[in-house]
C-alpha cells in the first residue's frame, strides 16, 4: 500500500469513529423514554364524558411522557417551568413526569415555592373581579361561581397551592377543554394542563406540606 493510500485509509477510519460517536449522543437531559400519546382518547368521569383530544395536532413535546430528570428536589415535588411550558412531577431514579401547560396572566405572576393544601375534582370557577370588571358578562358568576362541567374554565381537577405560611397563593393547577392553548401563553388563568393530564397527576399527589410546587419564570 502506497503512503497515498495509507492516508486515505486513515483519513476513511477516523470519519467512521466520527460517525458513530455522533449516533450515540442524546440532546441534553430531556430525552424522551416513554409518550403516552395513546392515552388522550375520551374518558368517562365523575357524571361526564370528556372528549377525546386530536393529540396529534397538539407538539409532542406537550405530550404526558416520562423523561430523564435532574433535579435536587425530592420525589413527588411538581416543578413548574412556565418559560418552556412544561410541567414536571419528580420521580425516582432521576426521572420525571412532563406535561405540557398552558400559561395564562396569573401565571405569569408569581413564582417561588408553595404545596399543594388541597385538591378538587370537577371544581366550580370563581372568576377574580378584575376579570368580571373586563367581561361583565361574568358578572352572573361573582356569587356562587360557574357550576362545574365541560365547559368549566378549571375542567375537570384544580390543585390549590398554598404558600409555607398557610396562605392561599391563589396559584392553581387546573384542566382545560382547551387543548389548542397548551404550550402557549393564554389570555387568562394559571397553569392549564389537558382534562386527561390534571386527572394524571391529580392521582399522584397527596396534599399536604409534602406535595411541594415548585415555579420557575
Amino acid at each position: 500500500m502506497t503512503l497515498i493510500d495509507r492516508r486515505g485509509a486513515l483519513a476513511f477510519l477516523g470519519l467512521a469513529a466520527a460517525t458513530a460517536l455522533a449516533g450515540c449522543t442524546t440532546a441534553g437531559p430531556q430525552f424522551t423514554e416513554q409518550v403516552f400519546t395513546s392515552e388522550y382518547g375520551a374518558v368517562k368521569d365523575g357524571g361526564y364524558t370528556i372528549p377525546a383530544v386530536p393529540i396529534e395536532r397538539v407538539p409532542t413535546e406537550f405530550h404526558r411522557q416520562i423523561v430523564t430528570y435532574r433535579t435536587k428536589e425530592k420525589p413527588g415535588t411538581i416543578i413548574v417551568d412556565t418559560r418552556s411550558r412544561h410541567l414536571y412531577y419528580v420521580m425516582p431514579g432521576n426521572k420525571a413526569v412532563r406535561y405540557g401547560i398552558g400559561v395564562g396572566r396569573a401565571g405569569f405572576a408569581w413564582e417561588g415555592e408553595a404545596y399543594v393544601s388541597w385538591k378538587q375534582p370537577w371544581p366550580r370557577w370563581h372568576p377574580p373581579k378584575e376579570m368580571i370588571a373586563r367581561d361583565p358578562r361574568l358578572k352572573k358568576y361573582d356569587d356562587g361561581g360557574q357550576a362545574p362541567g365541560l365547559s368549566n374554565p378549571l375542567g375537570a381537577r384544580a390543585l390549590y397551592l398554598f404558600d409555607n405560611n398557610g396562605k392561599d397563593t391563589l396559584y392553581r393547577l387546573h384542566g382545560t377543554p382547551e387543548w389548542k392553548s397548551i404550550g402557549t401563553a393564554a389570555s387568562s388563568g394559571c397553569i392549564r394542563l389537558m382534562n386527561q393530564d390534571i386527572i394524571d397527576l391529580y392521582s399522584r399527589v397527596k396534599p399536604g406540606k409534602s406535595a411541594k410546587v415548585v415555579v420557575i419564570q
